[in-house]
């Protein structure tokens, strides 16, 4: 079994390695790899897309990767291998992102990605630090995992889906944000499960031992 975290120059993948990696070996699940290398993302039974920044930067870095995308399309959609993203890797899902600019997202999960307005002023925007979730929809990924947990988030903009379904769970700041997206083979998480402590690493447990 090899997982591919895929390394298109979005961020640190240090962490995010680590914690897989710590997982992998606990659950039993096989390698962990950080690669950049579309042949290699094309062997992987499972996939993780990281991404830190901003939304219109990520998907050009991404597209600038030679082959990446067509390597996840065909893994993710065609093969239906599981697949999570994180962060702005989780935005990109999205049908758009509407951060600086209009940029076409991967169109796997309808919705439009958002600057968070909270509806009290005082609440700063980035959202940043730790929020609790509501889970909406049951899902593998939340197996041993109870709402109200908390995790760690930093953005300011979020995914708002169309499909409410597709909404798994949800944080409060100023207005419902989401926390949690899926469908299929799909799950992307806004916040980041590798420094999200015991919570997180549940998730990234339970994502590595899917079979959907």
């Amino acid at each position: 079994m090899l997982t591919a975290i895929v390394d298109y120059d979005s961020g640190n993948l240090h962490s995010a390695h680590k914690a897989f990696e710590r997982m992998a070996h606990e659950m039993g699940a096989g390698d962990v790899i950080v690669t950049s290398d579309p042949e290699t993302v094309l062997k992987a039974d499972r996939v993780v897309l990281p991404g830190d920044g901003a939304f219109p930067a990520c998907h050009k870095a991404l597209f600038d990767h030679k082959g990446i995308f067509e390597a996840l399309q065909e893994v993710v959609i065609h093969r239906a291998r599981p697949f999570m993203g994180i962060c702005i890797g989780m935005q990109m899902l999205a049908t758009r992102g509407l951060e600086y600019e209009e940029t076409m997202g991967f169109d796997w999960i309808k919705g439009e990605v958002r600057k968070i307005i909270p509806s009290d002023p005082t609440l700063r925007v980035p959202h940043m630090g730790w929020n609790a979730l509501d889970i909406e929809h049951d899902h593998p990924l939340f197996s041993g995992v109870t709402g109200g947990k908390h995790c760690y988030f930093v953005h300011s903009y979020h995914f708002v889906v169309d499909d409410a379904a597709e909404r798994l769970a949800s944080t409060e700041h100023g207005g419902k944000i989401t926390a949690v997206v899926g469908r299929d083979n799909l799950v992307g998480v806004q916040f980041h499960p590798e420094k999200s402590q015991e919570t997180g690493l549940r998730m990234i447990g339970n994502f590595l031992t899917w079979q959907p």
